[in-house]
């Protein structure tokens, strides 16, 4: 029975790939003509119908060079709705570190992924290069037109799709590696889901299209749609936005209004590494002193005295500028106001974990041997201070990833112990597994 239902649900997806299918290119481009005359139609093109029809018609143009392939579609549901189109010609790629099957149609090229799945689709030969630019001038007339508002779910839909296929571009545009045209594509679906009847922020789409616009080294757009963000209120991930503001103001020689974005998204995002890395790196490299951080930090104390991760916050200052007591005295404050917080230990145990390979590479490098017996001492005494905060944030951390990132470093550290004492090699063995079986 189940095999019968699983066979009945394939074929319902295939029916309804099928029932969906794409005009042909020609047959879409001349829906488009002949809607095009309605519109230059003086008699015609008053009325709503007629940029409807010319809206759809240009979609359906956007949509034929891509043939009958949808995104997450396996080789197997295509060929059963393609029927016997062949590529032109198969090679792997590599993209982003990921290698992809690049299948190339005369209008179209289809990037398979290693679980054989279609996950991207760039158009080579569109029927027209601003078919969707030109659909959404369509819906917009429309809106015009609608005077009575009786077509606004409907037309609020068709620009929704539309801003969403501007998106699936963009993200095409990005995992090509074409930083520029990503942007202006999440430019254009802002754009999209801020016409009327729709009337909506697209912070996501604002940010990204300032984003990529950074990573392609065009600063004075990336300032424009960072700026945009901060207005809206969509600061990224950790108040990312202003390290990009700092980053772009400090690279156009103006440190001071670099400094000015740090401090603000340190107030407002005191745990981002970025923005406290951008700070220490400002202070050191300008004045010498970092006590202004401390004054920051004091101040988001007295408004959140009992937040455990401002005290971790203070510990990875400490722990940059080489205050390791206070660091350490930092990270203890941590589990002192919530036993629970884990990276007061993590933060703890990456110091002491880094301070270990740091006197490594140093006794590497060193040629005399009461000198290199000495910062041997030293990198044990560090990496087995390293094993107790780790196993300690062990012991409260919820989530998978993390856990098998801190049982990481433990096998690492206990490593260097099995053979000395057998705890060390019974904890290796115990930390050894819980990596494997996370690779598994």
């Amino acid at each position: 029975m189940k095999r019968i239902f699983t066979v009945l649900a394939l074929l319902a997806v295939m029916t309804s790939a099928v029932n969906a299918q794409v005009k042909s290119v020609s047959a879409a481009q001349n829906a488009v003509e002949n809607a095009k005359k309605d519109v230059e139609n003086p008699k015609k093109n008053t009325k709503f119908a007629t940029w409807i029809k010319y809206g759809k018609a240009l979609v359906d143009a956007y949509d034929a060079p891509a043939g009958n392939g949808w995104i997450n579609a396996s080789r197997q549901e295509l060929q059963l709705v393609s029927g016997n189109e062949k590529p032109v010609s198969v090679e792997k790629v590599t993209l982003g570190g990921q290698e992809w099957d690049k299948e190339v149609y005369p209008t179209r090229n289809y990037y398979f992924n290693a679980a054989g799945q279609l996950g991207l689709i760039e158009i080579t030969k569109p029927v027209y290069e601003n078919a969707l630019d030109m659909a959404l001038e369509a819906y917009s007339k429309a809106n015009e037109l609608d005077v009575k508002h009786a077509k606004t779910k409907d037309i609020t839909g068709a620009i929704l799709s539309i801003a969403g296929k501007y998106i699936d571009e963009a993200y095409t545009a990005y995992t090509l590696g074409d930083l520029a045209k990503a942007s202006d594509y999440f430019e254009k679906a802002a754009r999209a889901n801020a016409a009327e009847p729709v009337c909506q922020v697209d912070s996501n789409s604002i940010y990204n299209a300032g984003f990529t616009a950074w990573l392609a080294g065009n600063n004075d757009r990336a300032k424009e749609f960072f700026e945009k963000s901060v207005e809206i209120g969509y600061y990224g991930e950790d108040g990312e936005t202003y390290a990009k503001l700092a980053d772009i103001a400090e690279k156009a020689g103006d440190a001071e209004k670099s400094k000015d974005y740090l401090e603000e998204g340190f107030q407002k995002f005191p745990q981002s590494q970025s923005i406290l890395v951008g700070l220490i790196n400002y202070y050191l490299s300008n004045n010498g002193s970092t006590d202004r951080l401390f004054e920051l930090l004091g101040e988001a104390k007295k408004n959140e005295p009992n937040n455990a991760s401002l005290y971790y916050v203070e510990g990875n200052i400490c722990n940059q500028l080489g205050k390791i007591e206070d660091a350490v005295a930092a990270y203890d404050k941590c589990a002192e106001i919530d036993p629970n917080y884990a990276y007061g230990f993590i933060g703890k145990g990456q110091m002491f974990y880094n301070q270990a390979i740091k006197y490594s590479e140093e006794a590497s490098n060193e040629m005399d041997d009461a000198k290199y017996m000495a910062l041997v001492e030293k990198f044990e005494s560090s990496l087995k201070a390293c094993i107790e905060p780790f196993e300690k944030a062990l012991d409260v951390l919820k989530d998978e990833n993390t856990k098998v990132a801190v049982a990481e470093y433990l096998k690492n550290a206990c490593f260097r112990f099995r053979t000395a004492d057998e705890s060390y090699q019974q904890k290796y063995e115990k930390y050894s597994a819980m990596v494997a079986g996370a690779q598994q």
